[in-house]
């Protein structure tokens, strides 16, 4: 594919003309209309292909990526994005072109996005749309919201049978087309009656506990087997990549038993990739008893003017707290995000006043952040006790003096741990204590451990029964649900994935957050005026 220019020459059936005011302000379609141009012109794309131009007829720059914004928004696949640029109205309007333009194969925003992905600039529709936002006044608050959302895969999770018998097929037609030399080694070596050429899972009497365990082990001894003849090979990149996976798969969920048999372990795997298909996706936990396959969306929002100022994307298992740091790169790195010559003064780093759930309130995040000059509100999880029993806040912890004191005026030392924190024990005191039986149940007595990051954990639980931090807290953490809420509007590509990958996905992701900035954007009224992007003032 190649870029091409948009037509400047305004003709009677341009899709604007024919809509009129039927085009409503305020909106996403009528905001791309009016500012289309500047917001994508000709050049726009340029860095991302070669400077031939020759070849089969061109898109402009503007159509597609309004077409990448359009298709976001509503959530839909590129070919109905694509059908919506033929035959709807508002589209064509948003993306400047006449009635009677017509469209382009789907092919072409697959390209736009692999050449996204590759080039020094691969985040530009969302870090534009927010440049522009700064250049218009917003975004200059110091107060960020923080929180994650299920992103479900776009594959299907598969069970331990399934995914040995597959690994093997994956290192198969990989070795096939990169090495057939090594394939025909391999399948020698196998010694199962599979060809391994159809997808799924294997023949098998499922009723029957020795059928399944014989499978199982013959599945093991194959993946076995193929590592083995690939052992100290010089091996092509495809070939080791999928000779890792069978790796992984062979190791994560089965055992070896005293009988020399392997079965399924019982127990999961820390890190257990869930699908040969997508490597990257993991099992992640909304709550105890909620769970989900797939990748989290994590997202920053300006709850002044409810706009994403950052986005991230992991593997379901990790932690919110772990995304933190990339959900604040836009604010604490000079110019990120701005690309002319002049850094924007809002993007230059400073104190952030960042609020979260308890998420983010573990006592190492809290004291990296504080750290780091920002102040956190975020609810650090209340300290609870079963059965009723006296809770470690009702013990009063002196750090300055490494002392502990119980609710029976007992005061003991804290025994320091090697990896900071410790523990005060109050064994000596507890055999004759009257307030045992609200204590302790245990023979030992009663033990009160100290974090490693008990002050900043003490600090944190002070301040949050301040009246003021809980309004502080009520008033603005509801402002990321609201973002949540609109960023899952739309299934596909919102709450369910449309690719596999890490990569893949983000940059329909980021595509989405672009989107909604934007349509928050149009509802502020943005507007280009001659000394720049405006927003209307109130009042």
């Amino acid at each position: 594919m190649a870029i091409g220019q948009a037509a400047r020459q305004g003709r009677l059936d341009d899709a604007a003309l024919v809509l009129g005011d039927r085009l409503a302000a305020g909106s996403l379609y009528r905001l791309l209309a009016d500012e289309g141009d500047r917001l994508f012109g000709d050049d726009y794309f340029a860095d991302l292909f070669k400077a031939s131009r020759l070849g089969r007829p061109t898109v402009p720059a503007r159509v597609v990526a309004t077409v990448m914004l359009l298709q976001a928004y509503e959530g839909l696949s590129d070919g109905e994005a694509v059908d919506r640029l033929a035959y709807d109205l508002r589209w064509q309007a948003a993306a400047g072109v006449s009635v009677a333009a017509g469209s382009f194969h789907p092919t072409v925003l697959v390209g736009m996005r692999n050449r996204l992905r590759a080039s020094d600039r691969a985040r530009r529709l969302f870090e534009d749309v927010n440049a522009v936002a700064r250049s218009a006044g917003l975004l200059r608050g110091r107060r960020r919201v923080l929180d994650s959302t299920p992103l479900h895969d776009a594959v299907a999770t598969q069970d331990t049978v399934t995914q040995l018998r597959a690994a093997i097929r994956k290192l198969l037609m990989v070795a096939d087309k990169h090495a057939t030399a090594v394939a025909a080694v391999v399948r020698a070596g196998l010694s199962r009656d599979d060809d391994y050429a159809a997808p799924g899972k294997p023949p098998c009497d499922w009723d029957d506990p020795a059928a399944r365990e014989a499978l199982i082990d013959a599945l093991v001894r194959d993946c076995h087997a193929a590592l083995a003849v690939l052992h100290d090979r010089h091996l092509p990149a495809p070939v080791a990549e999928a000779a890792a996976l069978l790796a992984l798969v062979a190791g994560q969920d089965v055992e070896h038993g005293d009988d020399e048999i392997f079965r399924i372990a019982r127990k999961v795997a820390r890190d257990r990739t869930i699908s040969t298909v997508d490597t990257q996706a993991r099992h992640g936990h909304k709550s105890r008893r909620r769970t989900f396959d797939g990748y989290k969306t994590h997202l920053a929002v300006d709850p002044d003017d409810e706009m994403i100022t950052e986005v991230a994307l992991t593997p379901a298992n990790t932690p919110d707290r772990d995304a933190v740091d990339d959900l604040l790169a836009a604010d604490t790195t000079p110019g990120s995000g701005d690309h002319d010559n002049e850094p924007d003064p809002s993007s230059l780093p400073g104190a952030l006043e960042i609020f979260g759930d308890s998420a983010y309130a573990d006592g190492a995040t809290l004291d990296r952040l504080a750290e780091a000059g920002h102040t956190v509100v975020a609810k650090v999880p209340p300290v609870r006790n079963r059965g009723g029993l006296f809770t470690k806040d009702q013990f009063s912890v002196d750090l300055p003096n490494s002392s502990v004191t119980c609710p029976a005026g007992n005061t003991v030392a804290i025994t320091a741990a090697r990896r900071g924190g410790g523990k005060a024990s109050f064994a000596p005191h507890c055999g004759q204590c009257p307030l045992r039986r609200q204590c302790t149940t245990s023979k030992a007595g009663r033990g009160v451990a100290i974090h490693p990051h008990e002050a900043r954990l003490q600090t944190a639980r002070a301040a949050q029964q301040d009246p003021a931090w809980q309004q502080a807290y009520r008033s603005t953490r509801p402002t990321v649900e609201r973002k949540i809420a609109h960023f899952v509007r739309r299934a596909w590509g919102g709450r369910q994935a449309r690719c596999r990958g890490t990569r893949r996905i983000l940059t329909d992701v980021l595509t989405r957050a672009a989107v909604l900035n934007l349509a928050r954007l149009a509802v502020k009224g943005l507007h280009h005026q001659p000394r720049g992007w405006a927003i209307p003032t109130t009042g």
